[in-house]
């Protein structure tokens, strides 16, 4: 590919599709007492155990990324990253690129997770076809303007204790039996309902998933943090009531985002096809 792409750990792609799609994966950091990680370093029950911080790759980390791609062929650089408004990453990344060997387009996705993710194997795909660095970069951006992601969560303490709650903790006030639906809107948490059992919030991200999709040809995302089983029971409730689904992936997301949103989190991410 004349443009290659870069996109960050936080988009939690399966196992090998970064690599069969030519992705460049700069890894996000977090640190556990006093040792500092790269998150595909350390699994994610170990997060769990002990108070965690995460931080964004260091510019140089990009600089490398992009060095790599420039010595592999590349002629231009597509940087597509979770939003500016979770971290300081699309910072990190555009301060790289002002020294970058090629010229680097840095795409903030607005989202994080499988909506990041699908936003770079769009741009992937698209460079594949031999577009140009422009249309590589609107590739991704219109992937992620599209792509809606819902979730769940068992317990605000975690998004409280890291400050992404925003909007949502005043919408859902203290009220501690509270089940919370939360959506990624403009690259922050906002509420979308409040749910009384986890039973009950799980089945109504089903329906605001399938009602979300509609007949579109979608890929889906089912992500989750230690609930492997509700996980994989919902993707096949979706696929089996979603009917256009092309790709569908389940995975577990990894410590820098499960450090925020804690066990039992689950979430879809809807992605119309382009």
């Amino acid at each position: 590919m004349a443009t290659a792409v870069v996109t960050d750990s936080t988009a939690y792609l399966p196992p090998g599709l970064a690599e069969r799609h030519g992705l460049i994966v700069v890894p996000l950091q977090i640190a556990v007492g006093d040792a500092l990680h790269d998150e595909n370093t350390i699994p994610t029950r170990d997060v769990l155990r002990a108070p965690a911080t995460t931080s964004r790759p260091a510019p140089g980390r990009f600089a490398a990324a992009y060095e790599e791609a420039a010595a592999g062929g590349a002629t231009a650089i597509v940087s597509v990253h979770l939003a500016a408004a979770m971290s300081g990453t699309v910072d990190a990344a555009r301060l790289a690129a002002k020294d970058a060997p090629v010229p680097v387009h840095v795409v903030d996705s607005g989202t994080v997770g499988l909506g990041l993710g699908f936003a770079a194997l769009s741009a992937a795909a698209t460079a594949l076809d031999g577009a140009a660095p422009a249309d590589v970069a609107a590739a991704a951006g219109r992937r992620a303007e599209l792509t809606r992601s819902l979730f769940y969560v068992d317990t605000l303490d975690h998004l409280r204790r890291g400050g992404r709650i925003g909007a949502a903790a005043t919408f859902l006030g203290s009220a501690l039996m509270v089940k919370p639906l939360l959506v990624i809107d403009d690259g922050r948490i906002a509420p979308l309902e409040k749910v009384r059992t986890s039973s009950r919030a799980i089945a109504r991200l089903e329906e605001l998933a399938a009602s979300t999709a509609g007949d579109r040809p979608v890929d889906l995302g089912v992500q989750h943090l230690a609930a492997a089983a509700r996980a994989e029971t919902l993707a096949t409730r979706l696929r089996a009531r979603i009917p256009n689904v092309a790709d569908i992936y389940v995975g577990e997301v990894g410590p820098v985002i499960g450090a925020h949103v804690g066990p039992g989190m689950l979430g879809v991410v809807v992605a119309p096809q382009l």
